[in-house]
């Protein structure tokens, strides 16, 4: 039996839910899905430019961990990029270094500092519609 997968640190998750291409209606666009973890070995790797040690270590795993993630994130990218298919970030193994919130109306991510007059709609929203993305 495998050991369990440890969760991976995620400090930041994305701003949005993800992404379709452009002149293809949502309606017949497949999709493929981006972990969490995923996600954040792209953002620490190509937009943070950090070596994969760094980022490993943010990360809380072992270095060869961080190159199959992210190995596989690029995977899954190009696949949706060749093939016209949307990205959906949603799941995997992870934790987040503090609590994050979305609203379910404006779609905004909210820090656990913030309070809920940061939603773009702050007359429509409400603080029950925060949907905490801890696990």
């Amino acid at each position: 039996m495998p050991r369990p997968e440890k969760n991976r640190t995620i400090s930041q998750p994305p701003l949005m839910k993800g992404f379709k291409p452009f002149g293809i209606p949502r309606c017949k666009v497949e999709a493929v899905k981006l972990t969490f973890e995923e996600y954040e070995s792209i953002r620490l790797v190509n937009y943070e430019n950090l070596d994969q040690k760094e980022a490993s270590i943010l990360m809380n795993i072992s270095r060869p961990t961080l190159t199959r993630i992210y190995n596989k994130a690029l995977k899954i990218i190009a696949k949706a990029f060749v093939e016209g298919k949307a990205i959906v970030i949603e799941g995997g193994n992870y934790e987040l270094s503090q609590d994050w919130y979305r609203c379910r109306k404006c779609h905004k991510l909210i820090e656990a500092d913030k309070n809920q007059s940061d939603c773009e709609n702050s007359e429509d929203c409400h603080p029950n519609e925060l949907v905490n993305l801890n696990k």
